[in-house]
């Protein structure tokens, strides 16, 4: 059976795999206008607001790209006790997300990534966020809400935004009772301490994100993905490295092998949320039994449908059995 019927077949047995995503998780707002003169108080635009949204950022992007797909999700992190966490959580249930696991935390702010746009022009963006590492207690707290979810989920997803909640012990702990389990652990990393992974199964940087962490000058060819891994490989025992090459696609290496996956895109408007079609694509087609290699395909055709649109946006599986019959 080639890779098109098996998606096809997953497609008509309407499977909903069940995932964990355990994540940083915010407020993307987006405020649009127009400016066509300066302040008079200082030399910068006065924008004349038109319109504004919202829409999750962060973990809860890696979340609407799963239910898009048709999976059935748990979402645990940490948000402030305020207004901002409240429409977080109305948003999420609203998509039909399990939010048990998402605890408040009175000494912090929801973060909010507030954008001002003018025209196609990103003009200013102010972020309110803490980003300070849980206490003790608020670990115990999440420890003990997720145990029973890591248990019933058939993979775990980390979507680390660098915000604070994967601080090395925490996430030391979480991929222990991931192991514990016996669930495979994705992660999307952030920062340059790779060591606190250690024991996920799969992980997923992209060029830049990889070449600080393994401090390589740079990283233009499969050969240097490689050499830059090792390092990876020998901090994390990881089994999988997926990095991501923007217009170049991705690579799939492993301590033995490594193969070049070339982007499917044949237009490319915005790569905003792409990683977290990828990683989502990824950890949906494993937890139905695809091997990582045809779930990488698969990743490679919904980043290069989600890349066609301006800002963040999701994929469903008919949209990829599309893409795919037109390549």
């Amino acid at each position: 059976m080639n890779l098109i019927d098996k998606v096809r077949s997953i497609q008509l047995t309407k499977a909903e795999p069940s995932i964990l995503v355990i994540g940083d998780l915010m407020i993307d707002h987006y405020i649009y206008g127009s400016a066509s003169r300066l302040s008079p108080e200082a030399p910068v635009p006065i924008v004349n607001v038109k319109n504004e949204s919202t829409t999750l950022g962060g973990a809860g992007n890696v979340v609407q790209n799963l239910v898009a797909l048709g999976a059935r999700v748990t979402v645990a992190g940490i948000i402030g006790n305020d207004a901002t966490g409240i429409q977080l959580i109305e948003i999420l249930e609203s998509e039909g997300v399990k939010t048990n696991t998402i605890i408040k935390d009175h000494s912090r702010s929801t973060t909010i990534k507030t954008r001002v746009l003018v025209g196609s022009h990103q003009l200013v963006r102010v972020d309110r966020e803490v980003t300070d590492p849980l206490s003790k207690e608020l670990e115990d707290e999440l420890i003990g809400k997720l145990n029973g979810s890591i248990d019933s989920a058939d993979i775990v997803i980390f979507s680390d935004y660098n915000k604070g909640l994967f601080a090395p012990e925490l996430t030391q702990r979480l991929i222990k009772i991931a192991t514990d389990h016996q669930k495979k652990v994705i992660v999307d990393p952030k920062g340059l301490n790779y060591e606190k992974y250690r024991g996920a199964w799969l992980i997923k940087p992209n060029r830049k994100e990889l070449a600080e962490a393994a401090k390589a000058e740079k990283i233009s060819n499969i050969t240097d993905v490689q050499n830059a891994a090792k390092s990876i490989f020998s901090e994390t025992g990881t089994e999988y490295l997926i990095v991501t090459l923007s217009e170049e696609g991705m690579a799939i290496v492993t301590e033995q092998s490594s193969k070049l996956l070339p982007v499917k895109a044949t237009e490319v408007f915005d790569v905003t949320g792409a990683g977290d079609t990828v990683i989502a694509a990824i950890a949906y087609f494993v937890a139905l039994g695809l091997p990582v290699e045809e779930a990488c395909e698969l990743a490679n055709h919904a980043a290069a449908i989600v890349i066609r649109h301006i800002g963040s946006a999701t994929t469903t599986v008919a949209e990829i059995i599309k893409d795919m019959i037109g390549h």
